[in-house]
C-alpha cells in the first residue's frame, strides 16, 4: 500500500513510538490520522501539528466495547497500526501474575480487540494491519519475562491473522523493533534507535510489501543470528 492519501489509525498515539508514527505519517503525506491513546487530553500535542488531518480519539485498548466504539467513529481507515503496549520488567521467578494479566490484556487481547473491530472496515477497502511486536518475540530475556510472553503471543495471533485475512484482501504485518529511544525503554541498558528513524523504516517497509519489518539495526542483525542460530541467540538473550 501507499502511505500517501491513506488514512491511519494508530493505537497508542500520545508517546513515543506512536507519537512518531503520527508524525511520519504526516510528513509522508497521509490524508487523515486518528490518533488515540487513554486519555484524551494526552493527544492535544498531536492536533496541533495539523489541525485539518489529525483527530484524537479516546481509547483503552484492553476494553472490546471502546473499541467498537473507535471504530464506529473511523469507518474510513484504510491501515491500522496497534501500536500500543506495556512492558514490565521482571523474570518469571519475580513478576507478579497481575503484572503478567496486565501485559497480556494490553498487548495481546487489546490488538485482538482493535483487529476485530476495524476489520469490516479494513476489508471493505482492502486495508493493511500494522501489529508492533519485538525483536524479544523470537528469542526471550528473562527480565521482560511478561512483555516477551506477551508479545510472543501477539506475534503468533499475527501469523493467524495474516493466513486468515489474505483470502479477504486484508494484509498483516509483524514489526520487531530492538530497543527504541522511548518511555517504556529507558531503563533498558543497551543501544537504542531513535523513534521517528523507526517510525520511518516501518512505513517503508509496509509500502515495500515486507510482511516481517526489522526497522533497526540491532533487530536486523539479532534476525540474521536468530535465521543462523536460534539456539545461540536464545543463550545470548538468557546471559542478560
Amino acid at each position: 500500500m501507499q502511505i500517501k492519501d491513506s488514512v491511519v489509525f494508530v493505537t497508542g498515539a500520545n508517546r513515543g513510538i506512536g507519537r512518531a508514527f503520527v508524525e511520519t505519517l504526516l510528513e509522508s503525506g497521509a490524508s487523515r490520522v486518528y490518533a488515540s491513546a487513554r486519555n484524551l487530553s494526552t493527544l492535544d500535542a498531536l492536533v496541533v501539528l495539523d489541525p485539518r488531518r489529525v483527530r484524537a480519539i479516546e481509547l483503552d485498548v484492553t476494553d472490546a466495547a471502546a473499541a467498537r466504539a473507535a471504530a464506529g467513529l473511523a469507518q474510513d481507515v484504510t491501515l491500522l497500526i496497534n501500536n500500543a503496549a506495556i512492558a514490565t520488567l521482571g523474570a518469571p521467578t519475580q513478576v507478579s501474575l497481575e503484572r503478567v494479566r496486565d501485559n497480556m490484556e494490553t498487548n495481546f487481547f487489546g490488538t485482538l480487540n482493535v483487529i476485530n473491530a476495524f476489520l469490516p472496515a479494513l476489508e471493505r477497502r482492502q486495508g493493511t494491519i500494522v501489529n508492533m511486536l519485538t525483536i524479544v518475540a523470537l528469542a526471550s530475556m528473562p527480565a521482560l519475562a511478561a512483555y516477551n510472553a506477551s508479545k510472543a503471543a501477539a506475534l503468533s495471533l499475527t501469523q493467524s491473522f495474516r493466513a486468515e485475512l489474505a483470502k479477504r484482501g486484508v494484509t498483516v504485518h509483524g514489526v520487531f523493533p530492538g530497543p527504541v529511544d522511548t518511555e517504556m525503554s529507558r531503563e533498558v541498558d543497551l543501544p537504542k534507535t531513535p523513534a521517528i528513524d523507526v517510525a520511518r523504516a516501518i512505513l517503508t517497509g509496509v509500502e515495500t510489501g515486507e510482511e516481517d519489518i526489522f526497522p533497526d539495526p540491532m533487530s536486523q542483525q539479532v534476525y540474521a543470528a536468530w535465521r543462523q542460530d536460534h539456539k545461540a541467540v536464545e543463550r545470548q538473550f538468557a546471559s542478560r
